[in-house]
């Protein structure tokens, strides 16, 4: 699933090229879309929020689509072949110097004004983790600490605590802070969880300029400390990385036994 920085690389590349431009036509295949003309009204602005990415329009509405596992969307040419087939086009957006489409998002809507202040997707957020103005560190521990009975590694990545992190950076934050994924919310000091968000926002930030995403600086190629490095030495101790679902959704988890510590309790 794109995370947080994906996201948000996405919606300044889509700013750039089509924000403040009128929009000449517009389509999409889903039912929620039929009759709906976008032609003639402009891109207010197009941001990210968490995991969403939202093209405001001048209206006040907004088309607001999330990736999950298989979204993306591209930028082309007027005229230019598409890297995709037009069969999984989920919306197209036209400028007279760009197509924006958005590709095999599972979530496109177009709401209103209103709608969009009342939507859960975005109201109930937690401090978006890249948030250029400032990171509301405090927010983000209460929002934690309301899940403290949860292991850590699960709670960084409820959107409703903390926005935009995922499993990538949600494994190789706790590494890189030598804290426990199993480990609970309740049994981490207040400096715990604000060095941990920190080193989130900061390997995350450093992955906002478009080239192949990676925590670690080295002339091995290596782009992670544990992520998807299951069965490999650990790059600092070489005890053997290990991976192991983590919550309802089974969602991955990476770590070190020995630079973490043992996961059993």
């Amino acid at each position: 699933m794109p995370e947080g920085d994906t996201i948000l690389r996405a919606a300044r590349a889509l700013e750039k090229a089509i924000g403040g431009r009128e929009i000449t036509g517009f389509r999409s295949p889903l039912p929620g879309f039929a009759g709906v003309d976008l032609a003639g009204r402009r891109v207010a602005r197009v941001e990210a929020r968490g995991k969403n990415l939202l093209v405001r329009l001048d209206d006040g509405s907004a088309l607001l689509s999330h990736m999950r596992m298989t979204g993306s969307w591209h930028l082309y040419r007027p005229g230019e072949r598409w890297l995709k087939p037009s069969r999984q086009a989920r919306a197209v957006l036209e400028t007279s110097d760009f197509v924006a489409v958005c590709f095999n998002a599972p979530v496109v809507e177009l709401l209103t004004e209103r709608q969009l202040a009342r939507h859960a997707a975005v109201t109930e957020l937690g401090p978006d983790i890249l948030r250029s103005e400032g990171f509301d560190f405090e927010e983000a521990r209460r929002r934690l600490r309301e899940r403290n009975a949860a292991p850590i590694g699960e709670a960084l990545i409820v959107q409703r605590a903390v926005a935009g992190i995922g499993n990538i950076y949600k494994s190789e934050a706790l590494f890189l802070c030598g804290v426990d994924p199993f480990r609970p919310v309740a049994e981490l000091e207040e400096e715990a969880l604000d060095a941990l968000l920190a080193r989130a926002r900061e390997i995350m930030s450093a992955n906002l300029g478009g080239h192949p995403r990676t925590t670690r600086q080295s002339l091995d190629g290596g782009r992670y400390w544990v992520y998807g490095r299951s069965g490999q030495p650990c790059r600092r101790c070489r005890t053997r990385i290990r991976m192991r679902r983590q919550g309802l959704a089974g969602r991955s988890t990476y770590w070190c036994p020995t630079c973490q510590g043992p996961a059993e309790k």
